[in-house]
């Protein structure tokens, strides 16, 4: 089968929304003066309060994703898929230390005892469960063991297809916040990550079709 290559158009768009969405986040971070807060520089979130949730869950949500993008550039040599695990891990990676540093900036535990992960969407998750899932799109335990064992196209397109679900998660959680967080940079970043990962949904749909495979 020929495959048809992702264009370099589609790669630009992709770029410049994370490009974007880096730099956005990084200028929020080097901006934000000693007790200043991510969203409000009068006052810390409650540590149930949606800012607070969406830091600590999506801060874990993104850890899955950098060791899945990591797993896969060890498991196959294609350039394309090696170049997007490489954007989805580091621009993840980035993002989680925000948040994370936000959490520290509002004296709040990055682990809450008491506090349900998903409990500030009103959808706790009450522990992860057998399989190992977590939060909305998170691939269980099992799938990455599958991932871990599988090399060249079907390590490509199970990454594909497992991070298109994590992506789809992902934008649930983070609009979530848009319309549950304080006004501010968090809930700008926020709508940052709706953007990019609605398009690299839609790239990896390409990358998919591309390899016979559908999400």
């Amino acid at each position: 089968m020929t495959r048809t290559p992702v264009t370099r158009t589609q790669w630009a768009a992709v770029t410049a929304v994370v490009l974007a969405l880096l730099f956005a986040g990084a200028a929020t971070v080097s901006s934000a003066g000693p007790g200043e807060t991510a969203g409000d520089a009068t006052a810390a979130p409650a540590v149930d309060s949606a800012d607070a949730g969406f830091a600590r869950d999506m801060s874990v949500h993104h850890q899955q994703a950098v060791e899945m993008s990591f797993i896969v550039r060890d498991r196959t040599q294609d350039e394309e898929v090696r170049r997007l695990a490489y954007d989805i891990a580091n621009t993840q990676a980035n993002q989680r230390g925000m948040m994370l540093g936000w959490l520290d900036m509002w004296g709040l535990p990055k682990v809450a005892p008491g506090v349900e992960p998903m409990a500030w969407m009103g959808m706790p998750s009450h522990g992860s469960g057998h399989s190992g899932a977590l939060m909305p799109g998170m691939a269980t335990a099992a799938e990455l063991d599958r991932l871990r064992a599988a090399s060249g196209r079907q390590a490509e397109v199970l990454y594909l297809r497992l991070m298109t679900a994590h992506h789809k998660g992902g934008v649930h959680m983070a609009q979530g916040c848009v319309d549950a967080c304080r006004p501010g940079v968090e809930r700008d970043l926020a709508q940052g990550m709706v953007d990019a990962q609605e398009s690299e949904i839609l790239l990896m749909a390409d990358l998919l079709k591309a390899r016979g495979a559908t999400p």
